[in-house]
């Protein structure tokens, strides 16, 4: 399968990869920018091109019959997102139950026009205690670019002024949503 990844990125799309992931077993994963469904399907390429096993949280009926095996095969782990449970506890729970974890989110939270990011991935990294790695979808450039994994310190501002600047310029399948 990594072969035929492989072929499909770099031959028949032309698109390069900037970066080598991580040899590192639990790590939160921001993916940005996101601002086309498409960007799902390049992350799970991606993910084969790099042979590296990504996972992603979801909400729990995502997970029910008749594709909630589907799911879970792709990587995913149900969630309670309700009002009443703290998603940021239950996401660092799973760090804790499992030897290997890397979860990918989209600081955005959206596909749409965003001015700011949500807070969400940094404080599921800070109480896992695992490094954030930046992965940055350009199609501008036709470039996926990765970072080097990053601890979160406790300046949550500085730590946001460095992801943004690992991001300056990425341009997302559709720019006019990007932040």
């Amino acid at each position: 399968m990594q072969s035929l990844a492989k072929f499909i990125y770099y031959r028949v799309m032309g698109w390069e990869l900037l970066g080598n992931f991580p040899e590192v077993q639990k790590c939160v994963v921001i993916v940005a920018p996101h601002t086309s469904w498409i960007d799902f399907i390049l992350g799970l390429l991606v993910r084969k091109v790099v042979n590296m096993e990504v996972h992603f949280i979801g909400k729990k009926s995502l997970f029910n019959p008749p594709f909630g095996w589907y799911f879970r095969w792709m990587g995913g782990t149900p969630i309670d997102r309700s009002k009443n449970s703290d998603t940021v506890t239950s996401t660092a729970r799973i760090f804790q139950e499992r030897d290997v974890f890397r979860l990918a989110l989209s600081p955005e939270g959206t596909r749409k026009k965003v001015t700011q990011w949500k807070t969400g991935f940094y404080y599921i990294a800070k109480a896992a205690k695992v490094p954030i790695v930046m992965v940055a979808f350009d199609f501008g450039k036709k470039q996926v670019k990765i970072s080097d994994p990053v601890m979160p310190t406790d300046n949550r501002e500085e730590d946001f002024k460095r992801y943004m600047t690992f991001y300056k310029g990425v341009k997302g399948k559709i720019p006019e949503y990007g932040f």
